[in-house]
C-alpha cells in the first residue's frame, strides 16, 4: 500500500514539475498557424496524459497479469488503488476517457481547471486534484477526443 500512495505521489510531483515548465515554456513559443495550433495541442495533451499524469494507470484495463491492456487504452476500468484507511468516497470505477464523449469541454475544464465534476462535487479519490492552467487543460481534452473510444 505505501508502493500505491508512493507511485501516486511521484506522479503528482512530476505532473507539478511538467505543468511549472509548460507556463515557462508557452510564454516563450511564437504563435502558430491554426491547423498546426491543434496539432501542437493534441500533441501537448498526449505529454501531459501519457508522461506525467500517466491517466492510463488508472484509466485502462489490465489484463488477468495486472498488465495494461493498451489495446483498450482509457476506456474506463475498475480501480486497483486501494485507500489505506476506509474511505466511503473512494471511486471503484474510473470512467473512460477515450474520444471524450462523456463530457462537454466544459466539464472537462472544470475537472482540469478546478477539481470539480460535472456535477458540481469535488472529484472522488483516488483521482488527483488538479488545477491545471487553462491552455493545458484544452490540450488534454483535445488529445482525449483524438483517442478511439471503445467499439466493443
Amino acid at each position: 500500500m505505501k508502493t500505491s500512495f508512493s507511485l501516486c505521489a511521484f506522479a503528482l510531483v512530476l505532473f507539478a514539475a511538467a505543468v511549472f515548465a509548460s507556463t515557462q515554456t508557452s510564454k516563450q513559443t511564437a504563435p502558430n498557424s491554426s491547423s498546426s495550433s491543434g496539432q501542437s495541442q493534441v500533441k501537448r495533451g498526449k505529454y501531459l496524459v501519457e508522461e506525467v499524469a500517466r491517466c492510463s494507470e488508472c484509466h485502462t484495463p489490465r489484463d488477468a497479469q495486472g498488465n495494461l491492456d493498451n489495446s483498450r487504452a482509457l476506456q474506463g476500468a475498475p480501480v486497483w488503488i486501494v485507500p489505506v484507511h476506509p474511505d466511503h468516497n473512494w471511486a471503484q470505477q474510473a470512467p473512460p476517457l477515450a474520444g471524450f464523449a462523456a463530457y462537454t469541454d466544459s466539464d472537462g475544464e472544470a475537472i482540469l481547471e478546478n477539481g470539480r465534476g460535472p456535477n458540481g462535487e469535488v472529484i472522488r479519490p483516488p483521482m488527483h486534484i488538479y488545477h491545471l492552467n487553462h491552455e493545458d487543460a484544452v490540450a488534454i481534452i483535445a488529445y482525449l477526443k483524438s483517442v478511439p473510444a471503445s467499439t466493443r
